[in-house]
């Protein structure tokens, strides 16, 4: 009975010795090893065999990570005060930076991004931050990219998702845009007033060196009055078109 709990009990050690020693790490893992204390080198993909005691492995991630900052309260340039939350992307390249350098990357970045956030969006106008996010997006994404590069990190991209106002400031974009679309409607139609004038006088200018097309011009107004459903019609007959008429009496 004792010779069988003794063997159980080997089989048990060598299994956890086994467990100790040989690692299993994928394609998209490395490990950073340890050798008492001392970081030794980084090793994997695939089977790693460890010295049992003297050396220890921590598991690195090497594949994108999507980071949801949660939302931020923020202040523009011109004292409005958002929310605004976002996703960051990025993933670790050297994993003895990531895990040396710094406690816990992974907080670390959140924490990170969401000062960065705060800190570039509330250097522009409310104007930009609502129409120009990509530029917003690319400014912070280089911050934070420049900031976590001692860490062993790769920030590829940010995205500003949501940027919420309260009711008044909603209240006062409507207001802003609807005196946009009235002020816009009224240069529209003062051009054409302009534009119609300028064609008014090069046609006056043009009648009044010519005359006979003046009296033409007459008549085919005369002929478009009475094409019209009335049963008076008044009219001035200009003096030129008597003398024009007495002329033609005249010769005849």
């Amino acid at each position: 009975m004792g010779l069988e709990l003794g063997f159980g009990a080997l089989i048990a050690l060598l299994i956890l010795l086994a467990a100790s020693t040989f690692r299993i790490l994928r394609e998209y893992e490395r490990g950073v090893v340890f050798q008492l204390g001392r970081f030794w080198q980084v090793k994997g993909p695939g089977l790693i065999l460890l010295i049992p005691m003297v050396q220890q492995m921590v598991r690195v991630d090497l594949r994108t990570v999507v980071l949801d900052i949660p939302p931020q309260d923020v202040i523009t340039r011109d004292n409005v005060s958002v929310k605004v939350n976002a996703v960051l992307y990025f993933r670790v390249l050297d994993p003895q930076k990531a895990i040396i350098q710094v406690e816990d990357f992974l907080m670390a970045t959140s924490q990170l991004a969401q000062t960065t956030l705060r800190a570039v969006l509330g250097k522009h106008e409310l104007d930009e931050l609502l129409a120009e996010r990509e530029r917003l997006n690319t400014d912070v994404q280089q911050v934070l990219d420049a900031q976590t590069d001692a860490w062993g990190i790769k920030v590829a991209n940010v995205e500003i998702k949501h940027v919420d106002l309260n009711e008044s400031m909603i209240r006062a974009i409507a207001k802003q845009a609807e005196a946009e679309r009235e002020r816009r409607a009224k240069v529209i139609h003062a051009e054409g007033e302009l534009q119609a004038s300028e064609k008014l006088m090069q046609a006056a200018e043009m009648l009044g060196r010519q005359p006979g097309a003046m009296q033409l011009r007459y008549m085919q107004t005369l002929g478009a009055i009475a094409g019209d459903k009335t049963s008076t019609i008044v009219f001035p007959l200009p003096i030129e078109l008597l003398k024009g008429m007495a002329d033609l009496s005249s010769k005849g």
